[in-house]
């Protein structure tokens, strides 16, 4: 994926972010509050109004400066708090917590894709929701990283040996680092895209 100047692809890529992050992370606040937390409830995240889920940083520069240097936006927003003593099924739940916002991403990378396939292959529409579905499954796969604080770090941290689960405490207030530099310092920002296009292959 490459980053277009004219209006029609910029507006597919704004509208793409702020309705798939917005529903990732109402994903994560009310599979939450399902489970029994109703910490990202009182702090107004269980919503899908996009402004309470933007992070400056990771939702609006990052995606930019990625989409330019390495071809693929890598973005996230603020993470949806929770409070795991509240949580049902221990670790487990914090788990399913955690995977809702990628599997919202695929949902809707899937539906795009069969949206795509249905209309003619020219025009506004048919950009966007080729955007669309990119995007959502740059989003699916980045999530899915196992370095904390992305989700698929607490999916395996329910499954992790008690070691690997200090290690992972001990990185993650500096995790997001990390990840930022595997991307641009190593062939991580690769994988990420390799992976991405195989599950674009994998789709309708």
């Amino acid at each position: 994926m490459s980053l277009h100047t004219d209006p029609a692809t910029l507006a597919s890529y704004i509208i793409t972010i702020v309705v798939s992050l917005a529903i990732h992370e109402f994903m994560h606040a009310f599979v939450g509050y399902k489970l029994g937390d109703s910490t990202a409830q009182e702090v107004g995240r269980l919503s899908l109004n996009p402004l309470r889920h933007i992070d400056p940083f990771m939702t609006v520069l990052l995606p930019v400066v990625t989409l330019i240097t390495i071809g693929a936006p890598i973005l996230a927003a603020k993470p949806v708090p929770f409070d795991p003593r509240n949580i049902k099924y221990d670790e487990f739940g914090a788990a399913l917590l955690a995977a809702a916002g990628p599997l919202s991403n695929l949902v809707l990378a899937i539906v795009g894709a069969v949206i795509a396939n249905a209309i003619e292959a020219t025009g506004f529409l048919y950009t966007f929701f080729t955007i669309f579905v990119q995007l959502n499954v740059a989003l699916f796969i980045f999530n899915l990283v196992p370095i904390p604080p992305l989700d698929g770090s607490r999916v395996l941290y329910a499954f992790a040996p008690e070691p690997l689960q200090r290690f992972m405490q001990q990185i993650e207030p500096y995790g997001f680092f990390i990840v930022i530099f595997l991307v641009f310092a190593t062939g991580f920002g690769n994988i990420i895209i390799n992976l991405n296009q195989s599950v674009l292959n994998l789709l309708p």
